[in-house]
């Protein structure tokens, strides 16, 4: 239950993350939400996108999809958010390299910016959320609880007294076998009569 929480907190902070973080600079103070999907797959252009076009899709669909996974705790479905949030983030990292020919990090707002970092973040914090999560107890466990183990019905070199309670059968000896079993009353011989 509290592996669930935690968990539930890192997807729902790594999703809000990833929607977050096309809104921010990505690379030369040019947002992520200016970015087209399909540069993604076609190389980098100057062409700038609409917000529904742009890389903000997949990392909407990824919160939506980490979202149903708290709701139903599903470590799959969380970790599918993860990689796409992660997965879209390398790739577009790859295409800017390719474009500029390098990627750079500098600190007067030229290179990669925090967008990206955010998108990185959100994903890792995904991935990490599915992996924290212990999931769906099962439903068959649940419902019956554990089982006890059946006791013995005869005694065992373990639980001699697993009987105990039972109905005792008794031996039936044959008549024949009986007389033999059975002590002999001998009647003391009469004393001698003399006449």
């Amino acid at each position: 239950m509290v592996r669930n929480v935690i968990g539930s907190v890192l997807a729902l902070a790594g999703a809000t993350a990833a929607v977050w973080s096309p809104f921010r600079a990505w690379y030369d103070g040019r947002h992520g939400s200016d970015y087209r999907i399909d540069d993604l797959f076609g190389g980098i252009t100057d062409a700038k996108a609409e917000v529904v076009g742009s890389i903000l899709l997949p990392f909407a669909f990824a919160a939506v999809v980490a979202l149903l996974g708290v709701v139903l705790r599903s470590r799959i479905l969380v970790a599918l958010a993860g990689l796409v949030v992660v997965g879209f983030t390398v790739l577009w990292m790859v295409r800017v390299g390719q474009a500029e020919g390098s990627l750079t990090v500098a600190g007067d707002g030229t290179g990669l910016g925090d967008g990206v970092a955010a998108a990185l973040g959100g994903g890792v914090l995904l991935l990490l959320a599915a992996v924290v999560m212990s999931g769906r107890a099962r439903t068959h466990e649940m419902e019956l609880g554990p089982q006890p183990e059946p006791r013995p019905t005869h005694p065992t070199l373990d639980d001699p007294d697993a009987t105990q309670g039972q109905p005792t059968r008794t031996m039936d000896v044959p008549t024949r076998d009986r007389q033999h079993h059975e002590p002999q009353h001998h009647e003391p011989p009469p004393p001698n009569h003399r006449p």
